[in-house]
């Protein structure tokens, strides 16, 4: 990026409390995007409107339960009323509750990973694609991850959580691609996140593990998948739409 890659752009970037969306959300607005930052988290969220703010770029919070869609109508007509318009959202929300063989995995579980990950998202591309299509286009990326292209044993839930990822962002493509709106996903590997780390200082030992399985010898940083989203939303990306991502150190090459 050159630095005004996004400049005047009005974006949107959910799950931007910590970890991916927030080192997207400081991204964009590095490159001269004027993000909305959403989150159910409060706290988290108006600290990154802060850090773009101290940085000297244009950002609003708006707290936002992706799985309920009047909120995420909110979100959408709150930053169209901030910014003028919707020209890249970033789906990013999601998440990972579950360390259980299918089998012995909870009903409760199942339906709270599906109302985030899959209804979640569904919901954010429902009320990005209606404003986009009102002003002749945009980008859309979602997050979803390598478990979303393979298996992911003792992840089931999350696994076919990322599968509906990637077919909503497959079948959306299709749909849309004459209109102007181009949708794609990321795919990350293991990611070093809050998420992660808190994970790790329970079981320390596995970390050894998780770096094995990606070939690159190490895991993936928040900017890496940031980075990656960016280049989607640009116009670098303008002959992509319905496309995987993976930014997964090769764990998906083996």
């Amino acid at each position: 990026m050159n630095g005004q890659a996004f400049a005047g752009k009005s974006i949107l970037v959910t799950g931007a409390a910590g970890g991916i969306g927030r080192a997207a959300a400081l991204a964009f607005a590095r490159e001269g995007g004027r993000v909305a930052v959403a989150d159910v988290e409060a706290a988290g969220g108006e600290e990154t409107v802060a850090m773009i703010a101290k940085a000297g770029g244009e950002a609003i919070f708006v707290r936002t339960d992706v799985s309920q869609a009047a909120q995420v109508q909110a979100l959408v007509n709150s930053t169209v009323d901030a910014f003028g318009r919707l020209d890249c959202a970033f789906n990013n929300a999601g998440i990972e509750i579950e360390h259980l063989p299918l089998a012995d995995a909870d009903e409760a579980v199942f339906d709270r990973i599906m109302s985030v990950n899959v209804k979640g998202v569904w919901l954010c591309m429902k009320h990005e694609i209606r404003q986009m299509l009102k002003q002749g286009g945009g980008t859309i990326v979602n997050t979803a991850s390598v478990a979303g292209l393979v298996g992911a044993p003792l992840q089931p839930l999350y696994a076919a959580s990322k599968h509906a990822v990637v077919g909503l962002t497959k079948t959306a493509a299709a749909e849309y691609g004459k209109a102007g709106i181009r949708i794609n996903s990321v795919c990350p590997g293991i990611i070093r996140t809050p998420m992660l780390e808190r994970a790790l200082e329970r079981e320390p030992r596995r970390e050894k593990g998780i770096v094995k399985v990606h070939p690159i010898g190490r895991l993936g940083e928040a900017d890496e998948i940031a980075n990656a989203a960016l280049w989607l939303c640009s116009g670098s990306a303008s002959f992509v739409t319905g496309h995987q991502l993976a930014v997964d150190g090769g764990l998906t090459a083996i």
